[in-house]
């Protein structure tokens, strides 16, 4: 099932406009969100940064938009799912209502909410190989818009494309400055020695949901030392250890880049702090 502005649909009952602006010009917002045992992990920062999100591209928020309605409507929809199962992938999208071209003839938003099952439960650390590389054919513009969940993720969509054809598991994005942003589905952490460095907002790295619970959890680690600093490709061959963050896998180790392979002790300790949070909220 869908929810299209509180109304739930099948899928094939769902329609979208052609005219729809997320669609025609990338005018829209969303939120990938983890759902377990009908709790909305990290809501509160997932309802900030959309509030913020939207205000910065100048949509009108709703004044029913309130943490609680937003919330009902997403278990809302959980319990209309056709599965077992405990875990759900939620996306909520929100775009600028359709009309006008550049310029749109409203600020007035809808939002549509898709739910999909989830194997497992807790974070688990994968500890296959996972090999990456630089996607070096575009860059990334640091800016504002550059930390937003926007629909504009065609740079996204074509390293995917370039990781899948070479066979890697995921490719590290870079910036305008030629340095290193982000992993193409979530925020890149980098562990040598004692120091753990992760890319700050400026150089144009999303802002992250997960990426702010481990900061939070690396802040409370006395062994380590945290770094929000710009990354160079250099870095990551002298590196011990990388890993990719995000709300749906929570963490995931890169094994190799190149010819350099990484260890995941660090991770599993983070992880484990994170499945704790977790079970705790």
């Amino acid at each position: 099932m869908i929810n299209s502005n509180g109304e739930l649909f099948s899928e094939k009952q769902a329609k979208l406009s052609v005219f729809n602006r997320g669609l025609a010009y990338g005018d829209a917002l969303f939120e990938t969100i983890k759902t377990l045992n009908g709790k909305i992990l990290f809501w509160e920062d997932h309802y900030f940064r959309l509030m913020a999100s939207m205000r910065i591209l100048r949509m009108e928020i709703p004044m029913d938009f309130t943490p609680e309605f937003l919330e009902s409507q997403i278990l809302d929809l959980l319990t209309h799912q056709n599965s077992n199962s405990n875990s759900f992938r939620v996306k909520l999208t929100v775009f600028r209502n359709q009309g006008g071209f550049y310029t749109p003839n409203t600020n007035d938003v809808s939002y549509f909410i898709t739910a999909k099952s989830l194997d497992t439960d807790l974070y688990l650390l994968r500890s296959s190989d996972y090999r990456v590389e630089l996607f070096k054919d575009f860059y990334v513009t640091p800016g504002l818009l550059s930390t937003l969940k926007t629909n504009n993720k065609v740079l996204n969509v074509l390293g995917s494309v370039y990781a899948k054809e070479n066979q890697y598991d995921n490719c590290l994005l870079l910036n305008t400055n030629k340095s290193i942003v982000e992993a193409l589905n979530g925020n890149l952490f980098l562990v040598k020695g004692n120091v753990i460095k992760t890319p700050p907002l400026e150089d144009g790295c999303l802002k992250g949901i997960m990426r702010k619970q481990v900061l939070e959890i690396i802040k409370k680690i006395p062994d380590y030392e945290f770094e929000e600093t710009s990354i160079s490709p250099f870095e990551l061959q002298k590196a011990d250890e990388l890993f990719v963050t995000n709300v749906i896998q929570g963490l995931q180790p890169i094994t190799a880049y190149r010819k350099k392979t990484f260890t995941t002790s660090v991770s599993q300790n983070i992880l484990a702090k994170l499945n704790m949070m977790v079970r705790l909220a």
